[in-house]
């Protein structure tokens, strides 16, 4: 494979999501329960947990776009539990702030710089973490989302903008990720090359569609790189 560029997932690929996402529903919890103490009555986990599979239901328009569900969501507490609805921002905010304190695991941040020295590298995530926040945007081209493209993966679409970003053609390109269909399946269908990244220690399910590579975390796959480098750079 002659790969030029590389786009990676996120969520569940650089870092678990769940802590995350624990994290981050604590901190509205705090939030709510310190600015508007009605909605944190109205609104406990497990009832904002329905409320989340009501956004598929009744705003489909949203389902690539996980910072639109999340502040429709906090907008309908707000309204439903009597509170001042212009404090969705801040309640936002609040929310956003601890998802984006992830915990790389203990692979990621090494194997990043050493993929980033062979290749440009981009994000290419369905969720909305900040690479900035995070820390880890200056070994990143650019960091595309689903709600930034308009649509989410597997959707064929954002893969090959990614590329064209790049200007680099799909066959070329790599992508890398934890999830089977969207990571793997998308990106093939689209005609990028492919990297499985399988932390689980999981067994490939499809006959049909296989990865390229396949890698138990970000180390291996920075190895092979140093083993297998690029034959010519990509475009700056």
């Amino acid at each position: 494979m002659r790969i030029r560029a590389i786009t990676l997932d996120l969520d569940d690929t650089l870092w678990p999501i769940a802590p995350a996402i624990d994290r981050a529903e604590a901190a509205l919890d705090a939030w709510l329960q310190a600015h508007a103490p009605k909605a944190a009555a109205r609104w406990p986990l497990h009832v904002r947990r329905e409320l989340r599979l009501r956004v598929d239901a009744e705003r489909p328009e949203l389902a690539h776009d996980m910072t639109a569900q999340r502040q429709w969501m906090i907008e309908r507490m707000l309204v439903d539990a009597g509170e001042d609805a212009s404090c969705v921002d801040d309640a936002y905010e609040a929310y956003f702030a601890a998802r984006c304190e992830v915990e790389h695991y203990p692979d990621t941040v090494d194997a990043l710089e050493r993929l980033a020295a062979r290749a440009p590298l981009a994000s290419l995530t369905n969720g909305n973490a900040c690479l900035v926040r995070i820390g880890l945007m200056p070994l990143f081209r650019f960091q595309l989302g689903a709600r930034e493209h308009g649509a989410a993966k597997p959707d064929p679409g954002i893969y090959l903008a990614a590329c064209e970003r790049f200007g680099v053609e799909p066959q070329h390109v790599l992508h890398v990720g934890d999830d089977i269909e969207l990571d793997v399946v998308g990106a093939a269908r689209a005609g990028l090359r492919t990297c499985w990244i399988d932390r689980r220690g999981e067994a490939w399910p499809r006959e049909d569609i296989r990865p390229d590579l396949h890698f138990p975390d970000l180390a291996a796959l920075a190895d092979w790189l140093d083993a297998h480098p690029p034959t010519d750079p990509a475009p700056a």
